[in-house]
């Protein structure tokens, strides 16, 4: 079979197969099937598919995603994370566009403690922007801040989104979580200097007003009472890594532990938080366990067909290595527009990782690089993620119109960074060169 009819096959089958409403992961096993039938001869095919599955399935790195789930899981049903981002209120004061701010906070911090965009639009969403509202915040501003909060949760560590792609790419996971930590913290110093700068100027897109002041001392014991033992989860997590002391998937059993306790120490560690967080975490990850079987069949198969080796050399054209890189990264922000993140890697690791190693590049360059893509895809009209999860929780007489409008400054602010990322690899290769040696 031609190269050109075995990649419209493939691809176009699976992209059909998105539209007509089939979970990824069936999806990418009917296509399988279909490829072990068309590829591999039929029933010998079956048994290499199902040694595949079995190998995919075998990976101990894949440990600490369900691991980093449970422990934001727990901390959220525990409320714990929420009186941290309370004590992250009192200090911000009167700025300007200060409940906007605090989203972009809070991002950062639910960021580090859980790794779930999805989870974090959803709780800022209930929480502040129904506040915003009341106090006169304009819709652009209200939801943007806390769509653009949640995706500070795919680059700010731990991530499982990292982990997965760290996982089917086979480049170093502890590499992509630390080198997404500067790309993060860039982030949300954009969007907090968009923030400012735009209520600074257009004063009534975030009208003033009065807040009761609290005492220097109570701010320092509410700080020392609830962000400090939230702060020690985070070192747990992320401080262990970037030391080289544990694993990704050591970290995230000490990170997940650690939520246990502190849940425990305020007295909110109930049989209902365990069960509904341990529920919901394998829930979670059963669904990710079958789209990675899927996903790791289905570059081999379309290695197998000889489509991946024909489109690398396609993209391999007689032009400079980083203007190839650019057209990859354009690729990926256009599958965005109708792709969800998953999706996307499955699509798109078989072809571009081979690509990345021919041409030299650092593979956690491009991994972190890609993520932030991947969350670029999560705001992305008209299908992101993000965009349906503020949709669901957003105040009454919200449109999805007014929640794309909503989205765009920070989808340009994600770009500038994602442009200064290819400009200077250091940004992101200047933590895992200095600490995981």
């Amino acid at each position: 079979m031609e190269w050109w009819l075995a990649a419209v096959l493939i691809f176009g089958g699976l992209i059909l197969m998105f539209f007509v409403g089939m979970p990824i992961a069936f999806s990418f096993m009917f296509m399988n099937v279909v490829g072990v039938v068309v590829f591999w001869g039929g029933e010998p095919g079956l048994r290499l598919l199902i040694d595949s599955i079995y190998g995919s399935v075998t990976n101990s790195t894949y440990l600490a995603i369900p691991l980093f789930i449970l422990m934001g899981d727990v901390l959220l049903r525990s409320g714990v994370g929420i009186r941290a981002i309370d004590i992250l209120d009192k200090w911000l004061g009167s700025i300007p566009g200060r409940l906007a701010l605090l989203s972009v906070a809070a991002g950062v911090l639910f960021g580090a403690l859980s790794g779930s965009s999805m989870a974090s639009t959803a709780l800022f969403g209930k929480t502040l922007t129904p506040e915003m509202e009341k106090r006169g915040y304009k819709k652009t501003l209200s939801l943007g801040a806390v769509m653009a909060a949640g995706g500070l949760d795919v680059m700010i560590p731990p991530s499982g989104l990292s982990v997965l792609l760290g996982a089917l790419a086979q480049i170093s996971v502890a590499g992509i979580l630390i080198g997404s930590i500067i790309p993060g913290l860039i982030m949300a110093v954009l969007y907090a200097s968009y923030i400012i700068i735009r209520c600074l100027l257009q004063p009534s897109i975030a009208p003033s007003y009065k807040i009761a002041p609290m005492p220097l001392f109570e701010r320092i014991k509410a700080t020392v009472k609830y962000a400090l033992p939230t702060c020690l989860i985070i070192f747990l997590v992320t401080g262990l890594i970037l030391f080289g002391v544990a694993t990704p998937s050591e970290a995230a059993a000490l990170g997940c532990l650690g939520a246990f306790v502190v849940a425990g120490l305020y007295g909110k560690l109930t049989w209902d938080v365990v069960k509904e967080s341990v529920k919901g975490s394998t829930e979670v990850f059963g669904m990710m366990l079958m789209i990675i079987t899927g996903a790791m069949a289905f570059g081999q198969i379309l290695a197998f067909s000889g489509a991946s080796t024909v489109l690398i050399n396609k993209l391999m054209f007689p032009a400079s290595p980083i203007i190839t890189i650019i057209i990859t990264q354009a690729i990926l922000f256009f599958l965005g527009t109708f792709m969800g993140p998953v999706s996307m890697m499955m699509i798109s690791l078989p072809i571009f990782m081979p690509l990345i190693s021919a041409l030299g590049f650092d593979p956690v360059w491009f991994g972190v690089v890609m993520l932030l893509n991947l969350a670029i895809s999560d705001l992305s009209p008209p299908v992101g993620s993000t965009l349906f999860v503020m949709q669901a929780v957003a105040p009454p007489g919200t449109t999805i119109g007014d929640i794309w409008r909503a989205s765009i400054p920070f989808i340009g602010l994600n770009l500038i960074v994602l442009v200064l990322m290819i400009a200077f690899p250091m940004t992101v290769l200047w933590l895992p060169k200095l600490t995981l040696r």
